[in-house]
């Protein structure tokens, strides 16, 4: 029983740990970010895309290895096969506009970093209080003065 109970406060150490909820914090704004970039990339980007190239999404480009078998009331009864490399595209572009943004974001963050840094450089070092030696130099002669 002993192990059990080090094993789950073990475990809540662990989760309770700044890192942790950082990292968790992250994954659900990492989601909401993604959510805004598939808005983007199948809003904005791809209907331009399809403006230029005749279609709005690479999800439709397939290669039929064995095309759909269907029923004579026109229902499936044997699904296609096919290498959907539309939708590897389509995967690509997210990728790479997720990727654009977040390099951006962190060039951002990483000026403003450098221009806190700069500042604090460049900012005039407070005058160095007297040194041990000093001080007892003075109370020396502060105790010489007295006995005279």
């Amino acid at each position: 029983m002993g192990k059990v109970h080090d094993t789950i406060e073990e475990f809540k150490k662990f989760i309770f740990r700044g890192n942790v909820i950082d990292m968790a914090i992250g994954v659900v704004v990492g989601g909401a970010f993604s959510t805004i970039v598939n808005s983007l990339v199948n809003d904005i980007i791809m209907p331009v895309v399809g403006a230029i190239g005749g279609d709005t999404s690479f999800t439709n480009y397939k290669i039929v290895l064995h095309p759909a078998v269907l029923d004579e009331a026109g229902n499936v009864v044997t699904a296609e096969a096919a290498i959907l490399y539309g939708s590897f595209i389509q995967n690509i572009i997210n990728f790479l506009i997720i990727a654009a943004c977040v390099f951006a974001a962190v060039k951002v963050v990483n000026t403003i970093t450098d221009q806190f840094k700069a500042k604090e450089e460049e900012a005039p070092a407070e005058p160095a209080g007297p040194t041990s030696e000093e001080l007892l130099a003075e109370i020396r002669d502060l105790m010489k003065e007295k006995k005279a």
